[in-house]
């Protein structure tokens, strides 16, 4: 079997966080008191402060809406050369969360650094919801 090559921004692509704001996540009706365009701004801030390590952008309804909100924590093409895998975290309504997604992020996401434990609680199997 011969080696996989990336080429072009494949081979750069940073861990990413792919931030839910559909119909449940980022709505105050679903999760009143909580400041989501705040939320959001913090992680954009986070990632241009990176420079680079990892990167922040928004999305559609992704579907797990009981778990609102929802963040996608995609591996950058290290980690997922090294077997890291998409990992979903629900229920992001605080700053405990955020600072548990940033930490990750901040060390290189999945397959390069595991999750804090209070985050691998709030990971959802997003094929079981």
């Amino acid at each position: 079997m011969s080696p996989v090559v990336s080429i072009g921004a494949a081979a750069r692509r940073p861990c990413t966080l792919v931030v839910c704001r559909g119909c449940c996540c980022g709505d105050a009706r679903k999760n009143p008191g909580i400041d989501h365009v705040w939320q959001l701004e913090r992680l954009r801030s986070a990632a241009a402060a990176s420079r680079g390590r990892f990167a922040v952008r928004t999305t559609d309804c992704l579907g797990p809406c009981g778990q609102a909100n929802i963040v996608v924590v995609q591996p950058s093409h290290e980690g997922r050369r090294r077997g890291g895998r998409p990992a979903w975290v629900g229920f992001v309504t605080d700053d405990a969360s955020l600072d548990g997604i940033l930490a990750w992020a901040e060390a290189g996401g999945p397959g390069i650094a595991k999750p804090s434990p209070l985050l691998e609680l709030q990971l959802v199997d997003p094929r079981k919801v």
